[in-house]
């Protein structure tokens, strides 16, 4: 990834603007570096990013499903694009964080924005586009972390009989497309409405990833995630679906450790990643002890 400053002088270069321009960081990310960038009124967020082959990013993909969910109401629409930049038009509004997820009122909010993704957006993604199969992924860095040398490498045979474990207990699935990054942060609420952005890792998958992903990444305790299932289902969950929402929250988990580990070998961000491996292995250990006890 471009440093900071050669990443501002390539979106103020970009000949979209009337005139001259001055792009603003906007923090939050640790995969792109971003900017606002104001232009005759007009309020644009750029993302500087080149392909990362390891993680799957692929900026073709996450173009096509910026553009898919920006057709569908749900994300803001593309200003411009070109190899390793992205210009989407400024929601202004209060990104959530975990609280607000867990918060009932907003996971009403948030279930039919998800249904939406999941069921309608293939219908309006350009091909070609990515799947996102967490247990591939996690067998891919598995590779990765082999090939390289890590320092977690004596982990990986335990993890990954971890990763079999919990992907035959997700069993068959139904196909959709998914967002499969689903941090708080990734939703805008302008007052009005939810955005939901940041398609980086966009494909086809299993609903259900998304529903364990939203229940990791914001710390969801059996009630909660009772109620997230009855949402999306409309139904009262049986002990068949929560085990399967627990085996895909788990899997989250071993995926964003994983994800972490790679890179601590790969990236050049200024980011404590062996602090986040560490964070999300104890997470993982408690995700994966409460899976794997015995059913009372």
């Amino acid at each position: 990834m471009a440093d900071a400053a050669t990443a501002a002088a390539r979106a103020a270069r970009l000949d979209i603007w009337t005139g001259p321009v001055d792009p603003r960081p906007v923090t939050g990310g640790i995969t792109n570096t971003n900017f606002l960038v104001e232009d005759a009124g007009r309020r644009c967020f750029v993302r500087v990013g080149a392909d990362i082959p390891v993680h799957g990013v692929m900026r073709f993909n996450e173009l096509a499903a910026s553009r898919a969910a920006a057709e569908l109401g749900i994300s803001p629409p593309v200003v411009h694009a070109e190899p390793g930049v992205l210009v989407l038009e400024f929601i202004e509004g209060r990104t959530l964080g975990e609280a607000d997820i867990r918060d009932p009122d907003m996971l009403r909010r948030i279930v039919p924005l998800l249904r939406r993704c999941h069921r309608d957006m293939a219908r309006h993604v350009a091909a070609p586009a990515l799947a996102f199969w967490v247990f591939h992924i996690c067998r891919h860095y598995a590779r990765v972390l082999t090939d390289g040398g890590s320092r977690h490498t004596p982990l990986l045979p335990a993890l990954m009989a971890r990763g079999d474990a919990l992907e035959a207990a997700v069993g068959a699935i139904e196909m959709g497309f998914g967002h499969n990054d689903l941090l708080p942060a990734n939703f805008i609420d302008d007052g009005a409405r939810l955005w939901l952005i940041d398609w980086d890792y966009a494909g086809f998958n299993s609903p259900l990833f998304d529903l364990g992903g939203l229940s990791s990444n914001s710390q969801f305790d059996a009630e909660r995630d009772d109620e997230l299932l009855g949402l999306y289902f409309d139904r009262a969950p049986d002990d068949a679906l929560r085990r399967r929402l627990a085996a895909m929250k788990t899997a989250s988990l071993l995926r964003e450790t994983l994800w972490s580990m790679v890179s601590e070998l790969r990236s050049e961000v200024d980011f404590d990643f062996g602090a986040y491996t560490a964070d999300n292995l104890d997470r993982l250990e408690r995700a994966w002890s409460a899976f794997a006890a015995p059913a009372a």
